[in-house]
């Protein structure tokens, strides 16, 4: 991995967070207006965080048809790492591009908080260089992240190990406790968490480079949360 793009949608802004964090980890990554038609040729595309187009009609919604979310899905297909944050997770969702969809919180209530997860498997495009069960705590900052499936998707979901991460402590309602997921080829990944906001002592965790560091080609030992000074992230056995 090279080099990825950051798509943003008028009403984005969580795009220059992206770019730093992802900088920490060494990979290089340009910012794509949501108009233009491709990618630039980046190996691999984030989604942000923000209220695409203002989150009119339902978040999500309209952003799918921005002309740039044809060459989000040729990546896909292709097998490229499409990675959505947040409000990103909710347009891969309406895309198509992940099952499931996003719904108001539990409560009725905007949520910003530091939340405790769980690695729940290791084969996505983002957790490949984390541990089965790793406890990680990161910021989520969402007011529709309560992710909702019928009961035959929950169930391919969990058969299939498509379940990314879960919440130790579920603050919004997520069936099966459910913060991530990934697409059945294991390279399109949705989370509401914000890793990029846990990539630096200075934001008080560095939890989130536990994620982004899966896009990059170092070996995963290379970067250890061990050796870097203030990490939060653990390490224990599902439950």
């Amino acid at each position: 991995m090279t080099r990825l793009a950051v798509v943003v949608f008028p009403g984005s802004n969580c795009e220059h967070d992206v770019v730093a964090a992802l900088g920490v980890v060494g990979i290089d990554s340009t910012l794509v207006w949501h108009t233009e038609a491709d990618l630039g040729g980046a190996d691999g595309v984030v989604l942000p965080g923000g209220y695409a187009h203002g989150d009119y009609l339902r978040p999500g919604a309209i952003a799918r048809f921005s002309p740039i979310m044809a060459a989000v899905s040729d990546l896909a297909q292709a097998g490229g790492p499409v990675i959505g944050i947040c409000n990103g997770f909710q347009v891969l969702t309406e895309a198509g591009l992940l099952p499931g969809a996003l719904r108001r919180n539990a409560g009725l209530r905007f949520l910003c908080q530091t939340t405790r997860l769980r690695v729940v498997t290791t084969r996505s495009a983002l957790t490949n260089r984390c541990e089965n069960g790793q406890l990680l705590e990161l910021p989520i900052n969402h007011n529709e992240g309560n992710f909702t499936c019928d009961k035959g998707t929950l169930r391919r979901l969990i058969d299939n190990d498509q379940i990314v991460l879960s919440y130790v402590d579920n603050p919004n309602g997520s069936v099966g406790d459910i913060a991530g997921i990934c697409s059945e080829g294991r390279n399109v990944v949705g989370l509401m968490p914000h890793p990029e906001r846990a990539s630096s002592a200075l934001l008080g965790s560095l939890d989130g480079l536990a994620l982004l560091r899966s896009l990059t080609n170092q070996p995963a030992s290379s970067l250890s949360l061990g050796d870097e000074p203030g990490a939060t992230a653990r390490f224990a056995a599902a439950n």
